[in-house]
């Protein structure tokens, strides 16, 4: 009987894990946020492509050493995989300084006070900096990482998110 508790608390530890592993990006596509020029955009209009969602913030110093490596990606894979960058800003116009100086040439939005509540229902339940989802086309996160991204990390994940 102790045994088939054990084994029953430990399956249950299992599937919850698993399901806390990956969030569902339903969250994500319910979403508008504000586009550089302050208008509203739908998340939605990105379903059905393979995505890399980073948040990023102006003041995160991680944040602004990994948009080269998001830049070259991007292009390395124009048209296969798009990146979106989510700023965790109050106001479109420093956004989009801060976009134009650092030649971030995918697209760029604002979360306003949507941020971090957004990051904390994709599983960033402390709201760091940076945090990057990689979702598929079929709409399913495939891996998460908080903290800065390097190339070997979207190498890793590239073949995952061409699949299907």
């Amino acid at each position: 009987m102790k045994n088939l508790l054990s084994a029953l608390v430990l399956a249950l530890f299992s599937t919850l894990s698993a399901a806390q592993e990956q969030p569902s990006s339903a969250p994500l596509f319910a979403a508008t946020l504000n586009d550089l020029d302050d208008k509203p955009v739908a998340l939605e209009r990105y379903r059905g492509k393979p995505l890399v969602v980073n948040f990023w913030a102006r003041w995160c110093g991680p944040c602004r050493a990994e948009i080269p490596e998001l830049i070259r990606f991007r292009a390395a894979h124009k048209g296969k995989i798009e990146v979106l960058g989510i700023g965790i800003e109050d106001k479109a116009e420093p956004a989009r300084e801060f976009a134009k100086a650092y030649e971030m040439d995918y697209p760029v939005f604002v979360a306003k006070e949507k941020g971090i509540p957004l990051m904390q229902v994709l599983a960033n339940t402390k709201g760091g900096l940076p945090f990057t989802l990689f979702i598929d086309r079929n709409g399913k996160v495939i891996e998460k990482k908080l903290g800065l991204i390097k190339k070997a990390d979207l190498d890793a994940v590239t073949e995952k998110l061409l699949k299907n």
